[in-house]
């Protein structure tokens, strides 16, 4: 074990320790207080102060924030953010011990910091792709919601789309999302970004920026709606070749590491002697899984980056 993954295992163990203790003794100050401060921010939380004086750090808590609403995720983003760098500091101190060189520590230990980030990330991509032939009847239903009450406000026909329960798949979900937080969040805009980052489409976007026009200027959106229903009709078949490409992608994504089982264990069956040594003691054969390991991690995240591309 190098000098590194030493110093990453002290941290580790210091900060579980920390946070088992600050855990408990946050428990028995604050349980009659948790209800009061669901909403609340205390001017000297260490998450405040942070972001206050790091203007990076507030933006990456802020994006990390968007994202588990986004997935409908109850976790909150400064404990998966820490969770993150618990994980990072397990990897500098796994790939140490493993490795046993400055690459492998360092680059191990990013990879699984990353990897619940990644993960999230692919299931968003995963939801959008199970919303996305749902979202026109969806819009179909809020457009004859919307003329059933009068054409008076988006709200009203949100509470109607959501109550009669005729959403297919994970739309439901989404408009309760969306008019659970034009209710109650008070910040129309932000409301309206999640839902469009939830879909991951152009149809969203229109979508979401007709009901921004509605909500701003309180005037009628149904011809709005009508064009917008048209375009989704026509573009239909388009929209199914390009669901078959996002999922060509996905297959090509988990390739990498169909090949690599594949090979090792072929070479497990017919030679374990050779295989254990070349694979685990030899430093060669351990720079050899990191480069493998490396490659199938970009492998993903240029999936993930092509899949962003042809939503």
């Amino acid at each position: 074990m190098n000098d590194v993954s030493i110093v990453a295992a002290g941290i580790l163990l210091f900060t579980l320790l920390f946070i088992c203790i600050f855990s408990i003794l946050l428990y028995l100050v604050h349980k009659r207080r948790l209800k009061n401060r669901l909403t609340y921010v205390a001017p000297r939380h260490f998450s405040h102060l942070l972001g206050s004086r790091y203007k990076q750090w507030g933006l990456l808590r802020k994006h990390m924030s968007e994202l588990l609403e986004t997935l409908r995720i109850k976790i909150k983003g400064d404990i998966f953010l820490g969770i993150s760098g618990l994980l990072f500091l397990v990897g500098v101190v796994v790939g140490g011990l493993f490795f046993q060189t400055a690459k492998g520590t360092i680059l191990f230990g990013l990879v699984v910091g990353l990897a619940p980030y990644v993960w999230l990330r692919g299931l968003l991509i995963h939801r959008r792709m199970g919303a996305q032939m749902d979202f026109l009847p969806a819009v179909e239903l809020f457009y004859q919601c919307y003329l059933v009450t009068g054409e008076r406000q988006v709200r009203i026909a949100l509470q109607r789309t959501v109550e009669e329960k005729r959403l297919l798949g994970p739309m439901q979900a989404v408009f309760e999302q969306l008019y659970r937080n034009l209710s109650v969040r008070g910040d129309d805009d932000t409301s309206l970004r999640l839902m469009a980052a939830s879909l991951g489409n152009v149809w969203a976007d229109y979508f979401v920026n007709i009901l921004r026009v509605s909500l701003s200027e309180g005037v009628s959106i149904s011809e709005s709606l009508r064009e917008l229903l048209g375009d989704m009709r026509k573009a239909r078949r388009a929209n199914e070749q390009e669901r078959h490409r996002l999922l060509e992608i996905r297959i090509a994504n988990f390739t990498p590491i169909l090949f690599l089982g594949l090979f090792i264990g072929i070479n497990i069956k017919y030679n374990k002697t050779n295989s254990y040594y070349y694979y685990l003691l030899d430093p060669q054969g351990r720079d050899m899984l990191l480069n493998a390991l490396l490659l199938i991690f970009a492998s993903f995240l240029m999936g993930l980056w092509l899949s962003r591309k042809k939503m």
